[in-house]
């Protein structure tokens, strides 16, 4: 089918209403190949159908798509891939971050249909079309990142059926920022992570993880650390928390990653300043991050484009040591909104000067926007859960003299 340079249709060409398309809000559309939760026309053919809808991003990294899939953060959005070939080392049993697919969708340029990893126990299109997640592929997914960084991350719809009538359903889907998704990714109830095992002599650590939206390899780091985890809903009390109703008393709390915008997070916001005035270490990461940031009186605000990707450059301040860094997210904290007599950056990007850490002076209590447990570094970002665990040891310390 002919196309203009932009990917799309030319008006002079009859468009195959019957091959799926990604429209964007932007008046941009994108016809390709179904594959995965493949969506058949339920209606006449002349009629539009849409089969998913969500904010449409872009992901830089090389490999990964397994743990993107399962990633708690990505719900409530259209997953672009900006590597060309998707799908070709299958799927792994046990290194899915969580236990649904959350993205709305998919899109990529080449879907492998083959699979070439001997570890491999299913491909792609087995796990979307068990999860009825659409996914298309066959389109110039270098042409729409370059749009979502001209015009910003945008919302965006998988349908089947007229070009202008899915914009138009592009343009009437919800706002990211008009959804609760932690409300809809969190657990329903507290449970329990025993720590890995280890020597009689070293030391184990309650630590209570408060789960917007957790991804298992965070969980798994802090396991090899010695904590006993109690994960417990995003709804949580201070209360809960501090007087062992949910588990043990904890020696520490983890904010963990999640999906959506944090300035809707009120009642999580006051929570965590309870928790802070307690005493008891506090360590966040990326909506963690965010919330504490916000607890600490600063506010967020949504990037362009966001930051997806395995390949961030972080420099940390104290040092100006550069790590790099595994993103995903869409909002920053205001490098001006905190009190800087309180309040300290730590990391910044080095892509756009975005905030990318920071602690509370003479507190216990610290984040980073990005995750340290991924470690594309390999390993540059480990230490933070060295600090965790000494602080831990310091607060027990503290607590039985």
């Amino acid at each position: 089918m002919p196309r203009d340079e932009a990917g799309r249709t030319p008006s002079s060409s009859r468009p195959d209403t019957a091959a799926p398309l990604l429209a964007l809000e932007t008046g941009h559309s994108f016809r390709g190949r179904w594959f995965g939760g493949a969506w058949s026309r339920p209606g006449p053919a002349d009629v539009t159908h849409v089969a998913s809808g969500g904010e449409v991003v872009f992901q830089t990294g090389m490999t990964g798509y397994q743990e993107i899939l399962t990633d708690p953060s990505y719900a409530g959005q259209i997953v672009v891939f900006t590597a060309a070939h998707i799908g070709n080392y299958g799927i792994h049993a046990g290194e899915d971050e969580s236990e649904a697919v959350r993205p709305a969708g998919l899109v990529v340029r080449d879907h492998c249909t083959r699979t070439y990893h001997q570890r491999a126990d299913r491909d792609l299109d087995d796990v979307l079309r068990g999860a009825r997640v659409p996914a298309i592929s066959d389109v110039d997914t270098r042409t729409i990142t370059t749009i979502l960084r001209e015009r910003g991350s945008c919302r965006g719809v998988l349908g089947i059926g007229r070009a202008e009538e899915l914009v138009e359903a592009a343009r009437a889907v919800p706002p990211i920022a008009a959804t609760n998704w932690v409300e809809r990714v969190t657990c329903s109830g507290p449970w329990t992570l025993p720590a890995a095992p280890r020597s009689a002599d070293m030391p184990r650590f309650a630590v209570t993880a408060i789960d917007y939206g957790v991804k298992r390899s965070i969980l798994e780091r802090l396991r090899e650390e010695g904590c006993d985890l109690t994960v417990v809903p995003a709804t949580s009390s201070a209360d809960d928390v501090l007087s062992g109703r949910l588990g043990p008393v904890p020696d520490g709390i983890f904010l963990s990653n999640g999906p959506g915008d944090p300035a809707i997070l009120d009642p999580q916001v006051t929570t965590i300043r309870e928790l802070m005035a307690s005493g008891i270490p506090v360590f966040g990461i990326c909506l963690g991050h965010q919330l504490l940031g916000r607890a600490l009186g600063g506010t967020t605000f949504k990037l362009p484009f966001g930051h997806h990707g395995a390949n961030h450059p972080v420099r940390r301040e104290h040092d100006h040591r550069v790590e790099i860094t595994s993103h995903n997210h869409n909002y920053a904290l205001r490098p001006d909104s905190v009190d800087s007599e309180h309040v300290h950056i730590t990391h910044r990007s080095l892509n756009d000067d975005c905030v990318e850490g920071l602690e509370l002076l003479g507190r216990p209590v610290y984040s980073v926007q990005y995750h340290p447990e991924a470690a594309p570094g390999p390993r540059d970002g480990q230490y933070l859960f060295g600090r965790f665990v000494a602080d831990m040891t310091a607060h027990r310390a503290r607590r039985k003299a």
